[in-house]
């Protein structure tokens, strides 16, 4: 790849360092501009000068040319860096791309990506050509490296996945390598995943670890084995823990654990002073969530937890960027830096009034800008999914004697069936539903029952998955069908069914996975799913995050996997896929 197109040409270097002398004009100088010093964590007066998408000069002089220069009075604003959210999974039925310029509305001009989704679904060329189309974009965009799938996949599948995994750690754009989902593995002798661990290292990128509730012995282990940072706390006391021992901590606002502002007021509250090794994230929420913002929000719970304002904005800017060694392209506001910068009517009021992303306004004084530049997704390869097969009666027949019990959103626990699961429709009343994961090509499925999704629902088919795979659950077998043939109809995506009549669908045009359409659309289009299956008697909190995670093996206690259904702590199978 061209590695020019992640910094500046030496010709650019040139005319920045013209601009200082004179000799050629920036386009766009703010004056009367107080802003936030990271360095120097004060408020500071001056003026900044830009150049296209990058700060040339932060102080208190003018130009000597301003010739064509746009003049932007910033005095009755508060300026901070981009906001960076530090731990992103942009497949959350929003792509990379939508949820990026929605991101940089917001202030979020920064995002570091999971690149789990571009595993499963290209070839390192095509996923590398694409990773150059993203840097277009006034956001931007960086990602990690995965180490393991979070799911236990075919043999075959395995394999292709596993020689991605040096490419990846090993290409520019590339920061970070994680999150480790697989650290049980590591610590019982997973000797490859450590060499990768050891090899993101030599390239002097941060492992990032994914460890719930490890002992103070465990996360000692992990940090001798190579694990920079955590975002797994979920109380004060593993928030101190992990800091204590050297961690970087990521401090969660999401979707399915909203614990920051808990955790925060809580430091406060026992007089915790020291926040220069935090950072936030929203850790891949669903889309619903991001109505009330993404890391602005973030930044709003912490102020009113009572975190100092100055270490409240570092939190959600440059301790991030010093963590993945990019502070010399984000993360604050000073020469030689992206001019991302929000603009704040006060230090109290996070949620930016004008945003600045790569030089490009975003947002003016509340009125969002739209973006000419867009990614022709479908010319990498990522297109409609096309199914050339049908499911047939031997499929959806549900024999097996253990069922799947829905504890939480996320959280499966094994059940003995008493049901009879040969008919061709569950009654009403109970919580238990068919259940089929299957593979996107037809080669094997998988079948069980589901407990505690719905009482009554016909049928759900969803091409969106932790892998891929399409997921099929509901009530009526003939329902089912219709469902699977909808989806097929559509090129991918979300459909219910109910007594034969369609009633709601959403397409996934990107691979199946992901929505085409801008982030407003797809935020709607999540909330009248949640709404159709709460009616359906879904009494858990995230309907999404349990479709992306039936097959992650991750999470607690059984799950339904490529390979069959899987007791998470053995690693043992259960009962294996089915050829079809």
């Amino acid at each position: 790849m061209n590695e020019n197109r992640f910094r500046w040409r030496n010709r650019q270097l040139r005319e920045h360092a013209a601009i200082i002398d004179g000799k050629l004009a920036p386009t766009k100088v703010i004056t009367n501009a107080t802003y936030l010093n990271v360095y120097m964590k004060q408020w500071m007066e001056g003026n900044i000068w830009i150049d296209d998408d990058r700060i040339v000069y932060v102080g208190e002089a003018m130009p000597d040319n301003t010739d064509g220069t746009e003049m932007i009075d910033a005095s009755e604003s508060y300026i901070v860096p981009g906001y960076i959210e530090p731990h992103s999974h942009p497949f959350q039925l929003y792509n990379p791309q939508s949820l990026g310029l929605y991101a940089a509305q917001t202030g979020t001009t920064t995002l570091i990506n999971d690149n789990l989704m571009w595993l499963f679904l290209l070839d390192e060329k095509k996923a590398f050509s694409l990773l150059e189309e993203f840097v277009e974009l006034p956001c931007s965009m960086f990602w990690w490296g995965r180490y393991d799938s979070q799911s236990v996949l075919q043999e075959t599948d395995q394999e292709e996945f596993q020689e991605k995994v040096v490419p990846w750690l090993n290409h520019d754009a590339v920061i970070q390598g994680g999150e480790l989902t697989s650290w049980p593995e590591v610590l019982k002798g997973d000797d490859q995943t450590l060499y990768w661990m050891q090899e993101t290292t030599r390239l002097r990128k941060p492992v990032e670890g994914h460890l719930p509730g490890a002992s103070e012995r465990t996360l000692t282990k992990m940090k001798l084995l190579g694990v920079d940072s955590d975002h797994e706390s979920i109380t004060a006391d593993e928030v101190l823990r992990r800091l204590a021992l050297g961690y970087n901590v990521g401090l969660r606002n999401s979707s399915i654990r909203p614990d920051l502002y808990g955790m925060l007021k809580e430091l406060v509250d026992r007089g915790h002073n020291q926040f220069d090794h935090f950072m936030m994230t929203t850790d891949g929420s669903t889309p619903g969530f991001y109505e009330q913002g993404i890391m602005d929000h973030c930044v709003k719970l912490a102020l009113e937890a009572g975190v100092p304002t100055i270490d409240a904005y570092l939190m959600a800017s440059y301790q991030a960027a010093r963590h993945f060694g990019i502070e010399h392209r984000v993360g604050s506001i000073a020469p030689g830096r992206t001019a991302h910068l929000n603009f704040l009517h006060s230090p109290e009021e996070p949620s930016p009034h004008s945003v600045l992303a790569k030089g490009e306004w975003m947002k003016r004084d509340n009125e969002t800008y739209n973006v000419e530049k867009t990614i022709d997704f479908p010319s990498f390869g990522v297109t409609p999914l096309q199914i050339d097969w049908d499911l047939n009666e031997e499929d959806l027949q549900f024999s097996m004697p253990l069922g799947m019990n829905m504890k939480s959103s996320v959280i499966m626990q094994p059940y003995a069936l008493s049901s009879d699961a040969s008919r061709e429709e569950l009654p009403e009343g109970n919580d238990e539903s068919f259940l089929m994961l299957v593979d996107r090509e037809g080669e094997w499925r998988v079948n069980t029952i589901l407990k505690g999704f719905t009482n009554k629902l016909g049928a759900l088919i969803s091409s969106y998955s932790n892998t891929g795979d399409i997921v099929l659950l509901g009530k009526n077998k003939q329902d089912m069908k219709i469902a699977f043939n909808r989806m097929k109809e559509i090129g991918g995506g979300i459909v219910l069914v109910h007594d034969g009549d369609i009633i709601y669908e959403m397409p996934l045009k990107l691979s199946g996975v992901m929505s085409d359409e801008k982030m407003e659309t797809v935020i709607k289009k999540e909330k009248e799913l949640r709404e159709h299956l709460w009616s359906f008697g879904y009494r858990h909190e995230d309907p999404v995050y349990t479709l992306l995670f039936l097959s992650s093996v991750h999470l607690p206690y059984i799950r339904i996997t490529p390979v069959g259904i899987l007791d998470v702590k053995k690693k043992e199978v259960l009962f294996p896929a089915i050829m079809r």
